[in-house]
C-alpha cells in the first residue's frame, strides 16, 4: 500500500477522477447509493480482524475501544443508507402557479437539494475509524451524491490505506464509478487539493490553528467554498449549589470518568468543571480514582499536551488539585488543576483554553451569579453541561445563555459518547467549528454537501423526478406550503 506523500502529478489524476466520478454518482438513484453504503458497512465489518490490530499498532488505542468505534462507523453507514430510502433529505418543495397569490401572480416554482460536487475531507487523528476514511463526513458526502477525496491523517497512514482499499473494493462491487473515494497523503497535497476549483467543499477535524489556516485558504479561493472545520472546545460543566450538595461525590466520580475517557483525547471532553467554593466536591475530586496512564495517539499530541498543561500550571491563578505525579510523563498520568471563577473571568483567554489530553480544570465559584458570568464570557463550544436540580433558580437563565454559546446543551449527563442519530448536533459557534449551522455527527450532516436549486416554470419532462406532481419516487414533498399535498 502506498502511503508516501502524493505528488502533484498523482493529485491531478485524483482530482480529475473525482470530478468524473462525482458527475456520475450524482445521477445515481438514492436506492443505488444506499446499497453501496450498506456494501461498504458489510465489508468493513468483515475486515475487522485485519483493521482493528492495525489501528492498535498505529494509535495505541485499546482493541475494545477500536472495535466499538468500527461498529459505530458501520452503523453510521447503514443509518445514512436508511435516510436515503424515503428521499426526505431532499427537502422537496412545490409551489404551483397561483394567480391570486397576495404578493402578485406566483409562477410555478419547485425546489430541492442537490449534490455540491467533489468534497475534500481531512481525516482526524483521535478517531481512526469514525472521523477518518469512512467517517461521518465521507459517509454523508457519499450519501448526498458527492465524490470524496480523503486526505489521510499522518497518525495512521497504513490503517487509512487499508480502510480505503476495503471501502473502494466494496464500492466497485456495488457498481460505483472508479474515483468515487480516493486517498491522498501529505500536508501540501491537502492544501493544493483544497485550492483546486474542482473541489466544492472541505471538511476538517483538528487544531484551531490548522483548521483556521485551511478555512482561510478555502475562503480566499477565486471561487470560495464551504469549509466545515471542527477545531477546539473546552466543553464546560456547571454544577449548581443544590446538585453539589445532593450528589457531589457522584458528579465528581462521573466527571473524572468522562475527562479521562480515551486518555482525554475526545473533542467533547469536559475540560472545565465549575463547583461551589467550600463544597465537599474539591475533596471528592482530589481523592477520586483516576485510571492508569495511557499512551497518547502520537508524539506530536504528547508534546502539545505537555506544553498546554505546563502553560496552565505556570499561570498565577492555577494550582494542581490532588496528585500530580506523572502528569508530564509519557504516557501521562491523568491530572486536575484548580482555579476560581473570578480568575476565569479576569483572564478567559488564558484559562478557558483546550488542553487536549488527560487533564481538566476545576474552578470554584462563590455565588451562582458567577456561573452566569462565566457563561457570558465563553467563546463557541461544542457542548455545555449543567449538573443541576429541577428546582434550581439559576437553571433557566443558564440554559438560555449556554444555548447561545454551544451546539449541544446537556442536563445531568456527560458530553463524551456522541450518539449517532437523527437529532444529534456536533458543532457550535467559532472556534468550536467554522460552520455552526451544521453537524459532523448524525443524519443532518448530509446537508453539508447539498445545495438548494429552484426550478421555475419548467415542463414536467424536464423536472427532477422528485419534483414531479405524480412523484414517482415517493419522495415527501411540501406542496403549496403543506407537507404531503394540498
Amino acid at each position: 500500500m502506498n502511503t508516501t506523500d502524493t505528488t502533484p502529478e498523482e493529485l491531478e489524476g485524483v482530482l480529475a477522477a473525482a470530478q468524473d466520478a462525482g458527475t456520475e454518482w450524482a445521477l445515481r438513484s438514492a436506492a443505488g447509493r444506499a446499497a453501496a453504503l450498506t456494501s461498504v458497512a458489510d465489508a468493513l465489518d468483515a475486515a475487522a480482524p485485519e483493521l482493528v490490530p492495525l489501528a492498535q499498532e498505529e494509535t495505541f488505542l485499546a482493541a475494545g475501544r477500536l472495535s466499538g468505534e468500527l461498529k459505530r462507523t458501520t452503523f453510521q453507514l447503514r443509518l445514512f443508507a436508511e435516510l436515503l430510502t424515503d428521499g426526505g433529505y431532499l427537502d422537496a418543495r412545490i409551489d404551483h402557479a397561483d394567480g391570486a397569490w397576495p404578493m402578485g401572480a406566483r409562477p410555478d416554482i419547485r425546489r430541492m437539494l442537490e449534490p455540491l460536487g467533489p468534497v475534500l475531507v481531512f481525516a482526524a487523528s483521535n478517531f481512526p475509524f469514525a472521523f477518518s476514511v469512512m467517517g461521518g463526513d465521507t459517509c454523508s458526502a457519499l450519501a448526498a451524491g458527492c465524490s470524496v477525496v480523503l486526505k489521510a491523517h499522518p497518525g495512521h497512514p497504513r490503517l487509512s490505506a487499508a480502510v480505503g482499499r476495503v471501502a473502494g473494493e466494496a464500492l466497485r462491487a456495488a457498481g460505483a464509478p472508479d474515483g468515487l473515494l480516493q486517498l491522498i497523503y501529505g500536508t501540501q497535497a491537502g492544501r493544493d487539493a483544497l485550492a483546486d476549483p474542482r473541489i466544492k467543499a472541505g471538511a476538517f477535524t483538528g487544531s484551531i490553528a490548522g483548521g483556521r489556516a485551511l478555512f482561510d485558504l478555502a475562503a480566499a479561493r477565486p471561487e470560495p467554498i464551504p469549509f466545515y472545520g471542527e477545531l477546539g472546545s473546552v466543553n464546560p460543566v456547571f454544577v449548581t449549589e443544590t446538585a453539589a450538595a445532593v450528589r457531589g461525590a457522584e458528579i465528581a466520580a462521573e466527571f473524572v470518568a468522562s475527562y479521562t475517557l480515551g486518555a482525554g483525547q475526545f473533542c467533547t471532553k469536559p475540560g472545565i468543571l465549575l463547583v461551589p467554593a467550600g463544597s465537599a466536591m474539591l475533596d471528592a475530586l482530589s481523592a477520586a480514582d483516576r485510571p492508569d496512564p495511557a499512551p497518547l495517539l502520537n508524539d506530536r499530541i504528547q508534546a502539545g499536551y505537555t506544553a498546554s498543561l505546563s502553560g496552565l500550571l505556570e499561570h498565577d491563578a492555577v494550582d494542581p488539585l490532588g496528585a500530580a505525579d506523572g502528569a508530564f510523563d509519557s504516557p501521562p498520568a491523568p491530572a486536575l488543576t484548580v482555579t476560581t471563577a473570578s480568575a476565569l473571568l479576569a483572564d478567559p483567554e488564558g484559562l478557558i483554553t483546550e488542553c487536549f489530553g488527560p487533564s481538566a480544570m476545576v474552578a470554584t465559584y462563590s455565588d451562582e451569579d458567577e456561573l452566569l458570568a462565566v457563561a457570558r464570557v465563553l467563546d463557541g463550544q461544542l457542548t455545555a453541561t449543567i449538573q443541576g436540580e429541577g428546582s434550581d433558580a439559576v437553571a433557566p437563565e443558564l440554559v438560555r445563555l449556554l444555548a447561545k454559546k454551544a451546539g449541544r446543551v446537556l442536563w445531568n449527563q456527560w458530553p463524551t459518547g456522541v450518539s449517532v442519530t437523527y437529532a444529534q448536533q456536533h458543532g457550535g459557534p467559532y472556534p468550536a467549528t467554522t460552520a455552526p449551522t451544521s453537524t459532523s455527527v448524525g443524519t443532518a450532516g448530509i446537508t453539508r454537501f447539498l445545495r438548494p436549486v429552484a426550478y421555475q416554470g419548467l415542463p414536467a419532462h424536464l423536472l427532477p423526478a422528485a419534483l414531479c406532481d405524480d412523484n414517482p419516487l415517493g419522495v415527501p414533498q411540501r406542496v403549496d406550503g403543506t407537507l404531503g399535498g394540498r
